[in-house]
């Protein structure tokens, strides 16, 4: 179902990991599972037909992202506001007061928070090369798809990848959170938000490829980040939308993301599944979100 293509070696696609290219077909969309959040959309479960296509094995890494930077000079839309959302958790405890997001405090708007100053302006991406970049907006996401001669997943085709040719399960290697005991992503593990026990190594972001794989060889499709994917989120346009190549809405206020981040816990968001999604504006950022890209086969 899955084979493993180099990228075109002429510009600048070169720095990009082999892509994996995926025969496509028809699957079942979606979930209908007690977990699943119909608010968000997740259900009804329909079947859905995805042409065939290319998907990179992981998100863009700090280094891959740097190249661009490098290259073309782009200025991201936090480095343009001049401030991101981080994570309270990972700020020093005497750092000074900042607004945070009403329904979600946990979350500090940080001046000087990009994708090189992850924490802050006094963070940097010393042993960070090979995690995924953030605070990167759907814009900035675009942007360097079009330099890399790539694009970003449509939501099915995110989904179909992520499953890794399992039918219905709630997360790429199948239906248990942690099988054998192990822990196969990263998300919070303790009690949100107040203290993470780390037993999955991490308490921020972790290498791309830190976990292994799904059945398609792409990792860490669950945790780790949410990623951004090419369509307009609506909770319900689904329902009646196209079952072979859907495409999301025309319009709409907020792209979709999927995959849940190092921050999903049981006890406020179990969006660490492969049905999972959520909404942002294309030009917001934040310290958990980052992409990967996908492409014709």
């Amino acid at each position: 179902m899955a084979t493993a293509r180099p990228n075109d070696q002429s510009g600048a696609t070169s720095v990009g990991p082999p892509e994996i290219r995926l025969h496509g077909g028809w699957f079942r969309m979606g979930s209908d599972d007690v977990l699943a959040y119909a608010e968000d959309g997740e259900c009804p479960v329909r079947r859905i037909k995805v042409s065939p296509f290319t998907i990179d094995p992981h998100c863009v890494s700090n280094a891959r992202f740097a190249s661009f930077v490098a290259e073309t000079g782009h200025v991201t839309d936090a480095e343009r506001y001049g401030a991101s959302f981080v994570f309270g958790g990972l700020l020093p405890d005497d750092f000074p007061p900042t607004r945070a997001v009403a329904a979600a405090p946990w979350w500090r708007e940080v001046l000087g928070a990009d994708w090189r100053h992850p924490h802050g302006p006094d963070s940097d991406l010393g042993g960070r090369a090979e995690h995924p970049v953030v605070h990167v907006s759907w814009n900035d996401a675009l942007a360097y798809c079009a330099w890399a001669g790539r694009r970003l997943p449509t939501e099915a085709e995110w989904e179909y990848a992520a499953r890794g040719g399992l039918e219905q399960q709630p997360f790429p290697w199948g239906d248990e959170l942690r099988p054998g005991g192990g822990h196969r992503m990263n998300v919070w593990n303790g009690s949100f938000p107040e203290h993470n026990t780390l037993e999955d190594g991490y308490l921020d972001t972790c290498p791309v490829d830190a976990f292994p794989p799904n059945g398609y060889g792409l990792h860490n499709m669950t945790g780790n980040v949410w990623e951004w994917t090419a369509d307009w989120f609506d909770p319900v346009w689904h329902s009646t939308g196209p079952r072979e190549n859907p495409a999301g809405p025309p319009t709409g206020t907020a792209r979709a993301l999927r995959g849940g981040s190092y921050l999903c816990h049981a006890s406020y968001c179990r969006r660490y599944r492969v049905s999972a999604r959520m909404p942002n504006t294309p030009d917001s950022s934040t310290g958990n979100i980052g992409f990967r890209c996908a492409g014709p086969a």
